[in-house]
Formats: C-alpha cells, structure tokens, sequence
C-alpha cells in the first residue's frame, strides 16, 4: 500500500562532501553539502543560489570537492549552521545560521595546499577532488532558486590506504562515505549522531542515536 504525500524535500541519501572555495580576499572557504553526483570524470553539484559557496565557485570557477568519511560527522556537524557570508540571508537566518569567517578552525579541520588550484584541500578527508567549473544552470520554479555546477576532475587525490595494492582504484569496503539522509547523518548503515542542519530544517525523526548529554 502507497500513500500520496506533498514531500518537504526528496533527500533520499547522497555522499556529503565539503565544499572548498576561495572567498573574495583570497581566504578560504568550506561548505558541507550532499547533493553531488559522479559521471566519468565529472562532478554534479547541486547548491543554493543565497549559498556564498555559489558566490565562490561562479567567480572563481574553482572547487575542492572533499568526500568525507563517516567518522567526521562531528565536524561536518559543527559546520551544518554556519555561512561564510557576513550578511547571513534572512531565511538561513530565521533557522540558526551565523556567520562564521574561519570554517576550517570552528570545524577543526586541516587546510592542505592543492596541486592545480587555489582552494585548499581537507587533509583529514581521504579522497580529494581538485574541480574546475564547466557549466553552470539554474533550476526552480517559479523563480531559480538553485544552481546546478558541472565541474572537470582535474587531479584526485586519495589515500593510500583506500587504493588497492597494484591499482588505481579505490577499495570500496575500505571506503566507508558519511550519507545524509533527510539532513540526517549516517555511516555503515547506522545514524550516528543528532543532526543540526535536521533540527534547523525542523525535519522529524524518530532517533536510533541518543542525543548528547545536557552540561
């Protein structure tokens, strides 16, 4: 049995990446997101158009496109409410996000110096994916609201623990992604832990995790 629903968002579960882009005075930025798919060597990524990662990426046409392994979900998570734009726009405003100009620091996450482009790598984030824009479009109705980048993979970095011995190829058991599913974080089939983008969203879930002790 079937039930028509008017679904809130169709968020059904998508590798999260960070997104590292360089900001207007050279400094970097990093942005999670989970909405990026692969063909070949190239990347889809879907991003609001209000996103100053948007803003980014449409003038420099340059991204670091970090997949991030299950157990960085804390730091995507410190991550999930923040914008690296100072003028925080009204509706990210209205569900908790603040402007936050050091997104590595308040992640506690490492700036690595990429090969071909200016943004920096995530060290901790096991494959690396240095991406220059193709094509971008914008999708929505009745007004854009989005914007859909196509970028080139032009050097991919990964661990060497995840390559299997005498290839080029990446061990998928090895290889573990962090899922959002419906702005809720999962890793091995599990959720692992609350999720602030979730409860900024107002998304219901009915948590397999406890939530964290209360100081």
């Amino acid at each position: 049995m079937h039930r028509t629903v008017d679904l809130k968002v169709h968020y059904y579960g998508t590798p999260v990446v960070l997104l590292s882009t360089r900001n207007p005075d050279g400094t970097a930025n990093l942005a999670p997101m989970s909405s990026a798919w692969w063909l070949g060597q190239t990347a889809v990524l879907g991003l609001g158009n209000s996103g100053h990662t948007t803003a980014n990426l449409l003038r420099e046409r340059e991204v670091v496109v970090n997949l991030v392994p299950s157990t960085l979900a804390d730091a995507v998570d410190r991550l999930a409410m923040t914008t690296g734009s100072e003028h925080v726009p009204a509706g990210k405003a209205a569900k908790g996000y603040r402007f936050e100009p050091d997104k590595f620091g308040v992640a506690g996450l490492t700036p690595q110096e990429s090969g071909l482009i200016a943004p920096p790598r995530v060290a901790e984030c096991p494959i690396q994916l240095e991406c220059v824009l193709q094509q971008a479009h914008t999708i929505g109705v009745p007004e854009p609201s989005c914007t859909t980048f196509v970028v080139d993979v032009v050097r991919a970095h990964v661990a060497e623990e995840l390559i299997i011995p005498g290839t080029e190829y990446v061990d998928p058991v090895g290889w573990d992604p962090l899922i959002m599913k419906f702005c809720e974080f999962f890793g091995g089939g599990r959720n692992l832990r609350p999720s602030a983008l979730a409860e900024g969203w107002n998304m219901p879930h009915e948590r397999s995790v406890p939530a964290p002790a209360k100081v």
